[in-house]
């Protein structure tokens, strides 16, 4: 099974790179990058799981709408992209599930930031996807963890696929820098021994946001906006012809007897 997830949130990126961007603008952005994804999925049959922010889902009610009519399924970034608090992590599943009417069990953190898995467990989350198992510098170094789903108390979690060697990433830097057969190549070896991959994205990089006032490295917008749908729309049809399925978390999970 092949787990497309994307986080769709307030692009607040440049901000990191002391760039210039307003809400409104942050909010266009990411709503523009997922109307593009949702061509997308629709034309490849393709199912996937729209990790969403409360701020984002209650300015864009009608695409998370669509989504979910589309089959998708919504499960929680928690409520702001760039400020936490533990509580926000039942407070934001609650009120995503009420604003669409729809179960939320699944947990990603904003830029996949640590959190206390007893805490995740007591919001009422069956899963979390919140890790990305590799060594990022500055950002994280997880090379400790299993690269692989595992149970921690009565939460599944699901870390994002890395190579089983050297723990190379397949996330979505790697598909904006890497050749796309070589990116192929490597998903076919994850599939291959894991018979699964998890792999994540964000609206904003089916956008366009090679714009100099936001100050963003060049590793971060390389083939993104039209190259992006481009390259994307390539892998999805590339997978198909090969027959894998896509799925959402919550149709893993269940297929699992764990």
């Amino acid at each position: 099974m092949v787990l497309l997830s994307f986080d769709i949130e307030e692009f607040d990126m440049p901000l990191e790179y002391k760039g210039e961007i307003s809400f409104a603008e942050q909010l266009s952005i990411s709503r523009n990058g997922l109307q593009e994804i949702l061509v997308l999925l629709k034309k490849h049959s393709a199912k996937a799981t729209f990790f969403s922010t409360v701020v984002f889902a209650e300015n864009n009610k009608d695409l998370i709408g669509q989504l979910l009519n589309e089959g998708h399924e919504l499960a929680s970034h928690t409520w702001f992209h760039s400020k936490f608090e533990i509580e926000h992590l039942k407070k934001s599943r609650e009120k995503l599930a009420g604003l669409f009417g729809t179960e939320v069990t699944g947990l990603r953190m904003p830029r996949m930031m640590k959190v206390d898995e007893k805490e995740v467990e007591k919001a009422g989350y069956s899963y979390n996807s919140s890790v990305n198992p590799t060594f990022l510098p500055g950002r994280y170094n997880n090379l400790k963890i299993s690269r692989t789903y595992f149970k921690e108390g009565t939460v599944l979690q699901i870390p994002a696929s890395v190579s089983p060697n050297f723990r190379l990433p397949l996330f979505w830097l790697s598909f904006h820098n890497f050749p796309v057969n070589f990116y192929i190549k490597l998903a076919l070896v994850f599939l291959k021994k894991d018979n699964y991959l998890n792999i994540y994205f964000h609206p904003w990089e089916f956008a366009g946001i090679k714009d100099d006032k936001f100050k963003l490295p060049g590793f971060t917008v390389k083939n993104s906006g039209k190259e992006m749908v481009e390259r994307f729309d390539d892998f999805l049809t590339y997978l198909n012809k090969k027959n894998y399925r896509f799925g959402t978390f919550q149709q893993f999970q269940k297929n699992l007897s764990l």
